[in-house]
C-alpha cells in the first residue's frame, strides 16, 4: 500500500481526533494540543514550513490546536517523546523502534510509500582510488579507507550501512 503526504495526514487526522475523544474526565479535543515534531533530515527551514503545515492541516482535520515542534537532533526527537513533550513524530525506521521501546502502547501508524525503498549511498572522491560498485559485494573495497557516516541514529545514514560493512567483513 502507498501513502501520499495527503493520506497520511488524513489517515493522521482521523486517528488523532479518535484519540482525542477520551472519556469524560478529559478535557474536549478542542481545548488539547497536540504537539508534533520530526527527526530534522533536512534544512531546519524547509521542515519548519512544512511541518508548519502538516500542523495547520491536522488542526483543520481535527479541531485540535497543532504545534510543530523542531528539535535539533534524531535522539532529542525520541527522548521528547519518551517522556512526552511531543505527542506525534515522524521518525526512521530506527528512531521509530527506539521510541516504540521506550514508550508502552506507542505504535506507527503511517508511512510514506517512498520509505520502503531507501537506498544508502558511499561517496568518495576521485583521489580515493575506490572504483564504483553496485551491491554489498564491493564493500570489501573500502577497508583501509576512512569513512564518515551519517547520525548515529540514522537508518540510511548510519546503522545499515555500518551493518553491511560488518556482514562483508
Amino acid at each position: 500500500m502507498t501513502l501520499t503526504r495527503r493520506g497520511l495526514l488524513t489517515a493522521s487526522s482521523g486517528l488523532l481526533l479518535l484519540a482525542a475523544c477520551g472519556d469524560d474526565d478529559e478535557p474536549a479535543a478542542a481545548s488539547r494540543v497536540l504537539r508534533i515534531s520530526a527527526i530534522p533530515d533536512q534544512d531546519p527551514e524547509l521542515l519548519n514550513r512544512l511541518y508548519g503545515q502538516v500542523a495547520e492541516r491536522m488542526a483543520e482535520d481535527t479541531g485540535l490546536e497543532v504545534t510543530y515542534r523542531p528539535l535539533t537532533d534524531y535522539t532529542a526527537v525520541v527522548r521528547a517523546f519518551e517522556v512526552g513533550d511531543i505527542d506525534l513524530a515522524w521518525m526512521g525506521g530506527l528512531t521509530g523502534v527506539q521510541a516504540r521501546s521506550r514508550v508502552p502502547d506507542a505504535q506507527a501508524i503511517a508511512q510514506r510509500d517512498i520509505d520502503a525503498d531507501f537506498r544508502s549511498l558511499f561517496i568518495a572522491t576521485e583521489d580515493a582510488g575506490i572504483e564504483p560498485f553496485r551491491g554489498t559485494d564491493g564493500l570489501r573495497a573500502l577497508a583501509g579507507h576512512t569513512l564518515t557516516f551519517g547520525s548515529e541514529t540514522s537508518t540510511s545514514g548510519r546503522l545499515m550501512p555500518q551493518y553491511f560493512m560488518q556482514q562483508a567483513g
